[in-house]
């Protein structure tokens, strides 16, 4: 968005090129793109003079979803009277994770996604004045969310699923005139379908680059031939994305995990006890199950409900199924599991069920918020917005010189934060991502040695686990500054080097200023 919107420097995921639409336009111009557009136009109203810079344009997406987990917060509230929840309790549960702090501020599509399934949780759980289940009315907003979250990640079925069977069984069991059900899945269908028409027609023209000015103007004809062509370039994202991610070797690409890494590690990764709880809920809910279906089995009134009962066999079931589904898949990463929190919070804030382990939780989020939102890949960020003031200086600004900005051994640096026109070519960028020792140097090497740029600047970013690296290809620096803190885990310190007095450069990143004129030591 900030390429589109600002016409800024940017790299392109795979996903957005127009030879591969696998993730929908729709939800990234809702959200950074509207920022975008805000700063743009303060700026431009001479409102503010320098809104664009690096710190507006990573802040101002994040404060738009920042305000928006707060739905998650007014859902939590809603559902846990109807759930049989403790609402307070379930509130600083969630309030007190570091999944909120961390992952819901930030601008990941499963933060939508967990949004988008509160919404739906929201919708299908409603009660009579009496304290009965009621009926759902909601039927065409429950069509929209389902489709929104489906162009938004394909994976959203897995979560709306129980959802959609609960709500599905209400309506049946609700309803005496098949005139009425029909009428509520039709609504949900036709609603369904309209939201889809919307996402395809806006990722039809922005993938394809599509006007209607030209349709007209090529075909020269009728409206029904415009249609035509636009049917023959329609970009249908999701199927595109599942395509591409149920084949395991392109899933091979992003790196395999074991089908059991969702419910041995990532659970608890992101939950911790309350991961390891409601799995022993679980197993205790499944065994007294079997044992009632089995007292049951010929009787009258039939096996025990599961799927229609109050409470905690239900959220059981809007958790683990879930669950379940993404571990089929063969890469598997903790952020997928973030919509989970709220049925687990609401499981863990029954009012019968003490919360224990509260200082364990308490210490877990704590640790997780400092690992995960300060420390992991901590220095990149920083990095940027001291490179993006040293590439806009004044004394840039009055003598053009050229940077070459190296990263090696880092998450890929996201590019807009230098801010950089793109018609501005004094910039370039080189990730090396996990490049090896020889590769690193040789690319060093090469750019230490070019004698044709006069007054070109290199800087090379790397973690401090791995600076030593660079000392081993013979080429000297004039400059270097650390920003601390910065963990990563793809290297990570060694425990005896922390204990010494190195202990600050092992969790730090480096920026240095390669000396171009350098004697081969």
């Amino acid at each position: 968005m900030a390429g589109d919107i600002l016409n800024l420097q940017v790299y392109y995921p795979w996903e957005f090129l127009s030879s591969s639409p696998c993730r929908t336009v729709v939800f990234p111009l809702m959200t950074s793109g509207i920022t975008y557009w805000l700063i743009k136009s303060l700026q431009q109203l001479d409102i503010c003079s320098s809104c664009i810079n690096s710190y507006t344009l990573l802040v101002s997406p994040r404060l738009l979803f920042t305000i928006f987990s707060f739905i998650l917060d007014y859902s939590v509230y809603r559902l846990a009277s109807f759930w049989g929840a403790d609402p307070w309790k379930a509130l600083v549960l969630l309030a007190g994770s570091y999944v909120t702090l961390v992952f819901y501020t930030r601008t990941f599509t499963n933060t939508l996604e967990g949004l988008l399934f509160a919404l739906l949780m929201v919708l299908v759980s409603s009660k009579k004045p009496s304290g009965s289940s009621a009926e759902p009315t909601s039927s065409s907003l429950i069509g929209v969310i389902t489709t929104a979250g489906f162009f938004n990640r394909p994976t959203f079925l897995a979560f709306a699923l129980m959802p959609l069977l609960y709500w599905a069984g209400l309506i049946v069991d609700s309803q005496k005139s098949i005139k009425t059900l029909i009428n509520h899945f039709l609504k949900f269908i036709l609603c369904a379908c309209f939201t889809a028409f919307v996402f395809i027609t806006a990722d039809t023209f922005y993938f394809t680059s599509v006007s209607l000015d030209n349709l007209y103007s090529t075909n020269k004809s009728s409206l029904f031939d415009v249609i035509v062509q636009l049917h023959d370039k329609m970009v249908v994202t999701p199927f595109n994305f599942l395509s591409y991610n149920l084949n395991p070797h392109n899933l091979a690409l992003h790196g395999t995990h074991p089908r059991v890494t969702h419910f041995t590690v990532n659970g608890v990764m992101l939950f911790g006890i309350l991961h390891i709880l409601a799995i022993g809920a679980g197993f205790k809910m499944l065994k007294k199950y079997i044992h009632q279906l089995m007292l049951v089995r010929w009787c009258y009134r039939g096996p025990p409900g599961l799927l229609y009962s109050e409470g905690s066999p239900t959220l059981l079931l809007f958790y683990f199924v879930p669950l379940a589904f993404l571990s089929l898949f063969s890469h598997q990463e903790p952020r997928f599991l973030i919509p989970l929190i709220l049925p687990l919070v609401l499981l863990s804030a029954s009012p019968n069920r003490a919360v224990k382990w509260k200082l364990l939780i308490v210490l877990f989020n704590l640790l997780g918020a400092l690992l995960f939102g300060c420390l992991h890949q901590g220095g990149l960020i920083p990095c940027l917005f001291h490179l993006e003031q040293l590439i806009h200086s004044p004394a840039s600004s009055s003598h053009p010189r050229h940077y070459t900005l190296l990263f090696a051994h880092t998450y890929m640096p996201p590019r807009s934060l230098l801010n950089i026109k793109q018609t501005d070519m004094h910039v370039e960028i080189i990730d090396m991502a996990g490049a090896g020792e020889e590769t690193l140097c040789q690319t060093v090497e090469q750019r230490a040695s070019n004698s044709t740029c006069s007054d070109c600047h290199i800087f090379i970013v790397i973690p401090g686990t791995v600076r030593a690296t660079i000392t081993k290809c013979g080429v000297s620096f004039k400059n270097e500054t650390l920003i601390f803190p910065h963990l990563s885990m793809e290297d990570p310190p060694q425990i005896p080097v922390l204990s010494s007095g190195n202990w600050r450069s092992q969790l730090g990143l480096y920026i240095l200023e390669l000396n171009r004129f350098h004697q081969t030591l």
